[in-house]
């Protein structure tokens, strides 16, 4: 069974010795902009903090602000995250079906009225 999602948190800064609160085990995750509320990141799977863990949101370098499109995240201190725990990753794979499902119909609705 799916729990309730968690509060969201600040992203961790790895560079200072920080770590991502989540759970050990199936469930969903989803990254904001903090700022803006814009969705970085939204999945499933086995392991919800190694996933989080595990995506390439890094700070930008200068040289790479030069020379490269800039990341649509400016930096990794402007995100926050939350998750929600399943007891199998079927579950948390469909679960975050659903919630696709009625993001996506929310979406459509909302450019239907205009």
């Amino acid at each position: 069974m799916v729990q309730t999602w968690s509060n969201w948190k600040r992203f961790p800064d790895a560079q200072s010795g920080e770590h991502v609160e989540a759970p050990i085990g199936p469930g969903i995750y989803e990254v904001r902009h903090t700022m803006t509320g814009r969705a970085v990141a939204f999945g499933h799977s086995a392991n919800v903090a190694n996933a989080l863990a595990d995506l390439k949101l890094k700070d930008v370098s200068t040289f790479s602000r030069l020379f490269r499109k800039q990341a649509l995240v400016p930096r990794v201190a402007d995100l926050e995250y939350r998750t929600c725990a399943a007891t199998t990753r079927a579950e948390a794979k469909t679960a975050a079906q659903r919630l696709i499902g009625l993001r996506q119909t929310a979406w459509r609705r909302r450019m239907d009225l205009g």
